[in-house]
Formats: structure tokens, C-alpha cells, sequence
């Protein structure tokens, strides 16, 4: 007896126990007699056992008919819970969710999630919002994002961080540079490069400024810019060594067009990459069950260092 006939079946079965009548059950649920007859003789055929006593006076419950009865019940509770988590997931397979990401992120996981989220919920579409890192906050705020994906945030009631996972600061050159290769680098080796460096309103820049003052290494900026794919691109051209974080720089790694060494002094904090909302905005489904998965994927990383 399949599941969607057996809850048929306990709809007629609990009724006829209820009223002690097949007729009256018949009246009651607007179902044929013979049909709610046809049920119950098709169960006890099944379960091998009669579950009513047939008296003159109407239908008893037998004992194996308690039985069925009782755990009829909780059958139909479990099976209504199941029905409505499959509704809920059905309306989840509808619905628009905006993400906030830094321009890192433009390739990666978060590309991948927005694949994954596709396969299983195709009802979900999707907007990415590519902002600047101090942006991202800002669209937060302003319920033009539903949650976010940034650097180091500066976290206040306001805004909650799920989950995060740290990312290392280093080097990016040509593969064929002579740093290129080594397992770390101390900050102090900048000084006998031209460097491009990141500027304000980059998260790296305050990373950047705590180096200087700890080491007074006095470094040759040949170039600065604000804009992550443009110091790619410098360095790219050979116009320097440059100074990002190993997710900026992520693809080019391992595309072979870009290599990517650590810097090892301790006066360095790593980058804390997270995934943000705010507290106070009442997320879709949709957008809840996208979230979800973005906190598993950085979770997954938590307690390492990129």
C-alpha cells in the first residue's frame, strides 16, 4: 500500500472508528460505502487480522484496530510535518536574492554557489552586485543587498557576520620573478622592488600602513591604485611587484599567470573574509536558503588561512 493510499485509507479507517458505521462515514466524507467498505476489507487482507468486530449494533475497533489507530495517528502527524517541509521547499524554489561581493569574488566559490543554487532551486534568479569593498556595507544598510560577501568587516549591532574565514596578504609578481616561488617573504624585501600598492578605499591599505610603521621599510611605489584588477594588470605588464591578498590574485595563480608569496611578519593581521547581514531585515526564504549555503561554503574554510 503506497503512502499517499495508506493516508487515504486511515482518513476512511479513523472515521469509521470515530462513528461506528460505515454508512455514517460514507455520509460524513462524502465518499461511496462501498469504496470506505472496499478500504478497510483491502487492509485487513493486508495486515492479516480484522480490525473491526462486526457487531449488530455497528463496527468496534478491535484490539489490532487500537493498535492500527494509534499509530495511524502518529503517522498522519509525521506525514503531515513531511508535507508541509516539502511546501516550504517548493516556495524556496521561488523567489529573487541579491548578493553583495568584492570584485575577488567575481570568480571562486561564490560563482559556483550561484551554479549549485541553480541546479537545485531553478525557480531562484540572482542578482550580483560587484562593489568596492566599503560599498558592500553600504548596500547592506541600505536594503539594496540582501546579505554581502567583504573584507575585514567593522562589525556593529547592525551588522552580523555568519561566517568568516582569514585570507593571507603577500606578494604578486610574474612567475618568473625571484621571489616568485618561495614560501614566504618578510616585508623588508619590498624595498628592492618597484611596488604597485593598493590605495584607499582598499581593505589591504591599513594592512599596508601597519607594515610601514612597524618596519620603516621606505618602499618605491612606481604606481597606486584603488581598483584590484588594475594592479593585477600593472603587475601583468612588469611595471611591478604588487602588494594584494591571495584570494585577489586566486584565478591568476592558478591560470600560471600570476604568482603569489605570503608575507611572513608578525605585525601582520590576516584578512578576515566574511559573509554578512543585517540583523534587523527580514530575509525571503529564497534568500535565507541562499545564505545558508554561502555560510556552509565559507564555514568550510573557517580556521584556515587562504
Amino acid at each position: 500500500m503506497s503512502q499517499l493510499v495508506f493516508s487515504r485509507f486511515l482518513r476512511y479507517f479513523a472515521e469509521v472508528a470515530r462513528l461506528g458505521s460505515i454508512r455514517k462515514a460514507s455520509e460524513h466524507l462524502n465518499v461511496s460505502a462501498s469504496a470506505i467498505d472496499r478500504q478497510i476489507l483491502h487492509a485487513e487482507e493486508v495486515f492479516g487480522i480484522a480490525l473491526f468486530e462486526r457487531l449488530p449494533s455497528g463496527l468496534r475497533l478491535s484490539a489490532a484496530g487500537e493498535l492500527l489507530l494509534r499509530a495511524g495517528k502518529g503517522w498522519s502527524k509525521e506525514f503531515s510535518r513531511l508535507q508541509t517541509q516539502m511546501e516550504d521547499l517548493r516556495g524556496l524554489r521561488r523567489g529573487h536574492v541579491t548578493i553583495a561581493v568584492i570584485d575577488a569574488l567575481s570568480k571562486g566559490f561564490v560563482p559556483e554557489i550561484v551554479k549549485q543554487m541553480r541546479e537545485d532551486f531553478p525557480g531562484i534568479s540572482f542578482t550580483i552586485k560587484v562593489l568596492d569593498n566599503i560599498d558592500v556595507g553600504t548596500a547592506l544598510s541600505s536594503g539594496e543587498a540582501d546579505f554581502g560577501v567583504m573584507l575585514n568587516p567593522r562589525a556593529t549591532k547592525d551588522l552580523q557576520v555568519y561566517a568568516h574565514f582569514n585570507v593571507m596578504i603577500g606578494l604578486a609578481t610574474l612567475p618568473d620573478h625571484p621571489i616568485a616561488g618561495k614560501a614566504g617573504i618578510r616585508f623588508n624585501r619590498c624595498a628592492d622592488y618597484p611596488i604597485v600598492a593598493p590605495a584607499e578605499p582598499l581593505a589591504l591599505c591599513e594592512q599596508v600602513d601597519a607594515l610601514v610603521a612597524a618596519t620603516s621599510v621606505a618602499l618605491t611605489a612606481v604606481a597606486f591604485s584603488d581598483n584590484i584588477q588594475m594592479i593585477k594588470s600593472l603587475v601583468k605588464s612588469g611595471v611591478g611587484v604588487g602588494i594584494l591578498s591571495s584570494i585577489d590574485i586566486m584565478s591568476e595563480v592558478e591560470a600560471g599567470e600570476l604568482a603569489f608569496t605570503p608575507l611572513t611578519d608578525t605585525v601582520i593581521r590576516p584578512l578576515s573574509l566574511a559573509v554578512c547581514a543585517m540583523p534587523v531585515r527580514q530575509l525571503s526564504s529564497a534568500a535565507n536558503l541562499v545564505l545558508d549555503r554561502m555560510v556552509s561554503a565559507v564555514s568550510d574554510h573557517s580556521g584556515r588561512t587562504l
